[in-house]
């Protein structure tokens, strides 16, 4: 973390010290610690503007109060008002700082003081069987980069990745024999990671088609690259694979807008709709509490209803 300047306020200090606690201690993605920082500068923005001092023991339930209705009006470029959502993560914040400053002993106002924001609830995107089909048939096998699209579309419906997850892979850390793989997911959550028989193979193909010495499992193709140009050059980024998922779901003319989540929740809910429980399937998502998996039981508890009408009694 940047040292902040001799004139700083108590707050921003406690903040910056939050920041390092999350990088250090808890292990935060970079990602993670980017955004609570723009939460929290953002509420030391809204204070200094307010003419509010920057103390610890100045954040009580009227300034938060007052905050939050800035929140709820405040306009963010071309989306509007802040959601409920983005609004909901300013208060996270705010109360995982207050929560770090009680853990060490500082007086400040309890975070349990302060509700969060009520968000409609989540609704669960995916693709049935036949749509899951026609997307990972789609890419032309005529060039290379069609045979690591297939691979792609594959290793993301066979295991449920967060693109992120999958971009990062390295070709050598692949083990084809028992077709399986470990990998450090979000929050530093370790986990192994299986292929089904199909994308291994359509995997293994691609991967004996290339002739490069490049390390990523996934690499752009456009070029010959020059002999000094490194890994990290070549591979594929996040925003690449949901640019080319995107392009192929418009291609097969998909009711969804598809992406690389959309995928990952076309995996957990096949597995939920073919009988898998739903510890198996946390563990195989690499989710750390078994409520975030439970948006998946909505549309299994919809499946039940349709053979629950379907079968039982035949329509008595």
């Amino acid at each position: 973390m940047p040292n902040l300047p001799e004139n700083s306020s108590e707050l921003a200090h406690k903040i910056n010290d939050f920041l390092e606690y999350l990088e250090v201690e808890k292990g935060s993605s970079p990602l993670t610690i980017r955004n609570y920082k723009h939460y929290l500068n953002r509420f030391i923005d809204w204070l200094t503007k307010e003419g509010i001092r920057l103390n610890l023991n100045d954040i009580n339930p009227e300034v938060v109060r007052q905050y939050r209705v800035y929140l709820s009006r405040l306009t963010d470029g071309k989306e509007g008002t802040l959601s409920r959502k983005t609004q909901g993560y300013h208060v996270i914040a705010l109360r995982s700082l207050l929560r770090w400053l009680i853990k060490n002993d500082f007086k400040v106002m309890s975070p349990d003081k302060i509700d969060l924001p009520k968000i409609p609830e989540r609704t669960v995107k995916f693709l049935a069987g036949d749509q899951v089909d026609r997307l990972l048939n789609s890419p032309s096998q005529s060039t290379i980069q069609g045979k690591r699209d297939k691979a792609i579309l594959e290793v993301l419906f066979s295991t449920g990745l967060r693109v992120s997850e999958l971009t990062k892979l390295d070709r050598d850390k692949v083990d084809f024999e028992r077709r399986e793989f470990g990998i450090i997911g979000k929050g530093g959550k370790a986990r192994v990671v299986f292929l089904s028989s199909r994308a291994c193979d359509w995997l293994d193909k691609y991967l004996k088609f290339r002739d490069d010495r490049f390390k990523p499992l996934f690499i752009h193709h456009k070029g010959k690259p020059a002999p000094t140009t490194s890994d990290e050059k070549m591979r594929l980024t996040p925003r690449s694979v949901q640019r080319m998922i995107k392009k192929y779901g418009e291609k097969m003319k998909l009711p969804v807008d598809v992406t690389p989540h959309v995928l990952r929740h076309s995996f957990a809910t096949d597995l939920l709709m073919a009988g898998a429980d739903l510890r198996s399937v946390q563990e195989m998502l690499g989710h750390k509490n078994v409520s975030t998996t439970q948006i998946y039981t909505h549309v299994t508890h919809k499946h039940l209803k349709e053979v629950h009408e379907s079968f039982h009694g035949r329509g008595r």
